[in-house]
């Protein structure tokens, strides 16, 4: 799994018929410091995140081991929607904060 940032969403009214209802987001992946990388990734969500929310995601295979994801052509799906991580002594995020 990998850390990353809802930027926005992803709308493509045309798309294989597996994806009807898929709803996209256009994620900015983090480092371990809570850096923003320059690497994006699209990924089909099944948690009901939202723009400026933390993920997790998988990709690969693991992204097609989501429950409903088995037969669909994707490469990233956004797995867990993130309250806080700590690093060492650290606190590198926390949803509570950002939203003060």
């Amino acid at each position: 799994m990998q850390i990353a940032k809802v930027r926005g969403t992803v709308v493509s009214t045309q798309k294989d018929p597996s994806l009807r209802g898929v709803k996209l987001l256009l994620l900015q992946l983090v480092d371990e410091d809570g850096n923003f990388l320059p690497e994006y990734e699209v990924a089909a969500d099944s948690v009901g995140a939202g723009v400026e929310e933390w993920v997790l995601f998988s990709r690969n295979g693991a992204a097609r081991q989501v429950l409903g994801n088995e037969q669909r052509p994707l490469d990233a799906a956004v797995v867990a929607i993130i309250d806080t991580i700590h690093v060492e002594d650290r606190l590198i995020y926390s949803k509570k904060e950002q939203y003060r």
